[in-house]
């Protein structure tokens, strides 16, 4: 999956150099195992890695990482929204795995947006560039 979502190596404002970039996107949920079916099914893959009983980590990209922690405190109010180069076939392919879009949005300048929620109320929007 390619992502807009940052870069390996990305000129931050107020460095002089060069950085390396490595993120984490983080969704708290209140149920740990609900959440990692559900979230599977979104992705279409098994997490990359589980750093403890509670956590789980998919890559989608070099070095971007999209993880659920179980906090129920927190749950329900992430935001996220990776933006990828294969919109219409990843929601043809997430809606066959069972995962119907929320809502969906295209803006002046033709990008579209999916927007899915876990269920938490998390919300977790694929984008795209309009077509050429």
């Amino acid at each position: 999956m390619r992502s807009c979502v940052s870069r390996r190596v990305t000129r931050l404002r107020g460095y002089r150099g060069r950085v390396t970039v490595d993120l984490f996107a983080g969704l708290p949920v209140s149920d740990y195992q609900r959440a990692l079916t559900w979230y599977e099914r979104l992705l279409g893959a098994a997490p990359a890695f589980l750093p403890h009983e509670t956590e789980a980590v998919w890559e989608l990209a070099d070095h971007r990482y999209l993880y659920i922690v179980e906090l129920p405190g927190r749950a329900g109010h992430a935001l996220h929204t990776v933006f990828v180069d294969d919109l219409p076939e990843r929601v043809e392919s997430i809606g066959a795995r069972g995962i119907g879009p929320a809502s969906e949005e295209t803006y002046g300048n033709g990008v579209r947006k999916v927007i899915y929620r876990d269920p938490d109320g998390n919300e977790i929007g694929f984008g795209g560039a309009p077509p050429e």
